[in-house]
């Protein structure tokens, strides 16, 4: 059971990152084009970048919570999982597209994670 919470901490962690990756794309977005000066001003009216914070200070929280229960050396690999999961999401929300050898690096990364959790037990 406490392998499965552990598994689940992780998890949530990697997705909570993700979606902070995808509301700074949406700020960088509605900054594009404008002048330093303009862009500055528009980014304290944008409110994804205060949900892209708010998330990235409750997944600091968490991962804390998780470096808690294991290894560092068990955890870290799971920032990797963000590799597959934010271009997915992307693809999916921004129509970004990743090309194949993208694809390939990242399944030789989510072998990587997968080597990494076996053999740390």
């Amino acid at each position: 059971m406490t392998k499965l919470i552990n598994i689940a901490a992780l998890l949530v962690f990697t997705l909570a990152l993700a979606i902070g990756q995808l509301l700074f794309k949406h700020v960088g977005d509605a900054l594009r084009g404008r002048p330093m000066a303009e862009a500055a001003l528009a980014l304290a009216r944008q409110p994804a970048l205060y949900a892209a914070l708010a998330i990235y200070g409750l997944s600091t929280l968490l991962w804390i919570w998780i470096l808690t229960r294991i290894s560092l050396v068990q955890a870290y690999p799971w920032v990797a999982v963000g590799i597959i999961v934010v271009p997915i999401a992307s693809r999916l929300v921004y129509h970004e597209a990743a090309g194949p050898m993208y694809w390939v690096g990242a399944a030789l990364c989510a072998i990587g994670v997968v080597l990494t959790q076996y053999s740390s037990g």
